[in-house]
This record gives structure tokens, C-alpha cells and sequence, in this order.
């Protein structure tokens, strides 16, 4: 069991580091910058270092959602098809988690146009989603 629970707190790591990279890199090709760190810091008016804490935290969450809500539901066999789903799931659900945090915060505003966020953080949640089923395996 401890091995398995290290394993779902590596890939939702993992994830995030790749998505992260994935974010840092994004405005260099023409994407607005997404960096929920300083989202996340700025609405609740909060040090850098925590915004990048709760950043990582979401995604450990994030995979141990997978692990035992999304994947027990779930019946797609293909690790990658897996993967691209629960990272639509995981984008829904963070939208969701914003509009709330907006609700109850006052937020900044956002770069770019809403097509291209979109579009953004599409392609981050579904790379997030397949490494961290990639990792967990299942």
C-alpha cells in the first residue's frame, strides 16, 4: 500500500513538472503565459513559493483522483486514450476549482485571448493526464 500511495504522489509529480515545463515554454511559441502558481498566488495574496506548493499539491491530487475515482470508473484500456481522457476530466475540474476560487477571491486578470487559454490548458491537462496515467500504470 505505501509503495503504491508513493507511486500516485511520483506521477502526479511527475505530471506537473512536465505540464510545468510545458506552461513555461508555451508564451515562447505564441500562447498566452499560464502559470497557475502565480494565479493561485496572487488570488489568495500569498508568497510565490506557496502559489508553486499549492500548484504541486493540485497535481498530487489530481493523480490520486485517477487512482481512485477516475480509473475504477473508466474501462478504456489504452493507457494513452486513458490518459488524454483524464486530462479532459482534470481541465474541467480545475476550471471548475477556479470559477469557485473566483467566487469567493478576487482574481487577476488573465493574458491572451480565451481560445488561445483554451487551447493552452488543454494541451497542458492532457499532457499532465497521459504522464500521470503513464506512471501510475493502471
Amino acid at each position: 500500500m505505501k509503495s503504491e500511495l508513493t507511486q500516485f504522489i511520483l506521477a502526479g509529480i511527475l505530471g506537473t513538472v512536465v505540464m510545468t515545463i510545458i506552461m513555461l515554454v508555451a508564451p515562447h511559441m505564441g500562447m498566452p503565459e499560464m502559470a497557475p502558481w502565480k494565479l493561485l498566488a496572487g488570488t489568495l495574496n500569498v508568497p510565490i513559493a506557496v502559489g508553486w506548493i499549492l500548484h504541486f499539491i493540485m497535481g498530487i491530487l489530481f493523480a490520486l483522483f485517477y487512482e481512485y475515482v477516475f480509473a475504477p470508473k473508466v474501462n478504456i484500456s489504452n493507457l494513452f486514450l486513458k490518459g488524454i481522457a483524464f486530462g479532459i476530466v482534470a481541465l474541467i475540474l480545475a476550471q471548475i476549482g477556479m470559477e469557485v476560487l473566483g467566487m469567493l477571491f478576487e482574481m487577476p486578470p488573465m493574458d491572451g485571448s480565451m481560445p488561445m487559454r483554451l487551447l493552452a490548458m488543454l494541451i497542458g491537462h492532457v499532457v499532465f493526464g497521459v504522464v500521470t496515467v503513464k506512471v501510475i500504470g493502471k
